[in-house]
């Protein structure tokens, strides 16, 4: 499904193939949306691609990734497609992303920081349920 996405809406997208650059738009990306600057830990990036008129954005990455975040003590996996739906505040319609509850991994289906708690994300799964964050936990360490 991520591929069918990602065809549909490569027309009109801004596309970067270098991993320093991917990771560097992707930064650049999650803070004009006013998300967390570590929210997406991945690696060895191919390919990254934002439409801004649809706000669509996919990353494409060498391998899977699984990482610990620390303060929360959460493991999440990022699979070698990810893609959302961007905008302020909130990432929505996720694909390759999954979040580790209770030996279970669940899938994220959207991120999103309400307006009322700044300091918080929401993590909310594709059948509903919902876990909150400090969001600081998501930032990078600079």
């Amino acid at each position: 499904m991520a591929a069918q996405l990602i065809a549909s809406n490569k027309e009109g997208a801004e596309i970067f193939y270098e991993d320093a650059i991917c990771r560097q738009k992707i930064a650049e990306l999650l803070a004009k949306k006013r998300l967390p600057s570590g929210l997406l830990p991945v690696k060895d990036v191919t390919e990254f691609g934002c439409n801004e008129a649809t706000g669509f954005m996919w990353v494409k990455q060498k391998n899977k990734v699984q990482h610990k975040f620390e303060a929360i003590g959460k493991n999440s996996t990022f699979d070698v497609e990810l893609s959302a739906f961007v905008s302020d505040r909130r990432m929505r319609k996720i694909s390759g992303v999954k979040a580790k509850e209770l030996m279970i991994w669940i899938t994220v289906g959207e991120f999103l920081v309400d307006e009322k708690t700044p300091d918080k994300i929401d993590f909310i799964t594709n059948i509903g349920a919902k876990k909150t964050f400090p969001i600081s936990a998501f930032e990078l360490k600079k």
